[in-house]
């Protein structure tokens, strides 16, 4: 059995790795194509420093935007309930539903913060009333907010 070769991916390989991971592979399959095609390189002592410094900054990355999801949270649960002016039919029954997209746009006119919608669960809105919307910021941080649906008085 030959021994393996440990490399440095350039980039992403399917079912390999992600760029700047160590891997360890065949002889062959190192030679005859991650080499050739410029996938990764031999691994040195110079380029194992360079890997560990690109974790280091990606980490330091990831617990920026952590903290700043932290921040937003703090906000969000800070500002109170949110008023959502819609039109409204007989017996309290709103006309269409509230949308990610509409508590997104309330969001920032209160208080400019950016939040993407697509982190925004709205729960099925049919009625006036207070409804609670769930927005996670980062994948280990999540806000809620209350919501007032109330009806729209210009209508």
């Amino acid at each position: 059995m030959a021994k393996r070769i440990q490399l440095v991916l350039n980039q992403d390989v399917y079912k390999l790795g992600k760029s700047g991971d160590l891997v360890e592979v065949a002889p062959g399959y190192a030679r005859n194509y991650l080499l050739p095609q410029g996938f990764a390189i031999p691994v040195t002592p110079g380029v194992l420093k360079q890997v560990e410094r690109r974790r280091e900054a990606e980490r330091q990355r990831l617990l920026e935007l952590k903290k700043e999801a932290e921040v937003q949270k703090a906000t969000l649960e800070k500002m109170g309930a949110l008023t959502l002016a819609k039109q409204v039919g007989e017996g309290d029954a709103i006309f269409g539903t509230v949308t990610d997209r509409e508590v997104a746009e309330l969001i920032q006119e209160k208080t400019s913060l950016e939040i993407d919608r697509r982190g925004i669960n709205v729960p099925d809105v049919r009625k006036t009333g207070e409804y609670t919307v769930s927005i996670k910021l980062h994948p280990d941080v999540s806000a809620t907010v209350k919501i007032n649906v109330v009806p729209d008085e210009a209508a």
